[in-house]
């Protein structure tokens, strides 16, 4: 079986991540500043792209895995920390656009997050310097950009920056 870290588990096949330099560094450079906070006020753990999520409902052997993750800290009670995959849902899930990524795949892990209960989708482009921002409930996604400020409401009360310290 080729590296486990590169690829998710999708209707039973081995579906391999897409990543690039800049998409690898983007998705460092938002997880550092996640880190950040959820260091200093305890309530949430950051993940990088190598934690997968088996959790989805419709099948329950399909595995996903972000680039980047949070959990509020009081939603891991009872939950193995060795365990191989997370059994819920994150509060924030984040994928960043890679060049190899085709947009109707994004679209459709998008909504199979959604649909598994992830409450919030962020989509990066690191090619046009924006966040597209996807709820559970809501038909309509927001864009930032680059001179916004993005915040992470109830996830990490105090996370607030610019979209463009993803891309410095």
């Amino acid at each position: 079986m080729p590296n486990a870290e590169t690829f998710e588990l999708v209707d039973g096949e081995l579906v391999q991540r897409n990543a690039s330099m800049r998409s690898s560094s983007v998705a460092m450079a938002v997880g550092s500043l996640l880190r950040v906070e959820a260091l200093r006020t305890k309530e949430a753990n950051v993940y990088a792209n190598d934690l997968g999520y088996q959790c989805y409902p419709d099948d329950p052997q399909k595995i996903r895995k972000p680039d980047v993750s949070v959990i509020r800290s009081d939603r891991l009670a009872g939950i193995d920390p060795d365990r191989g995959y997370s059994p819920i849902p994150a509060d924030l899930v984040v994928e960043v656009i890679s060049p190899n990524d085709l947009s109707y795949e994004v679209i459709e892990k998008v909504r199979e997050y959604l649909s598994a209960g992830f409450p919030l989708v962020w989509v990066i482009h690191p090619n046009v310097r924006t966040v597209t921002v996807y709820t559970r409930g809501q038909h309509l996604a927001a864009e930032f950009e680059e001179t916004d400020e993005i915040t992470l409401g109830p996830v990490l009360c105090g996370f607030r920056c610019k979209v463009s310290a993803f891309f410095d």
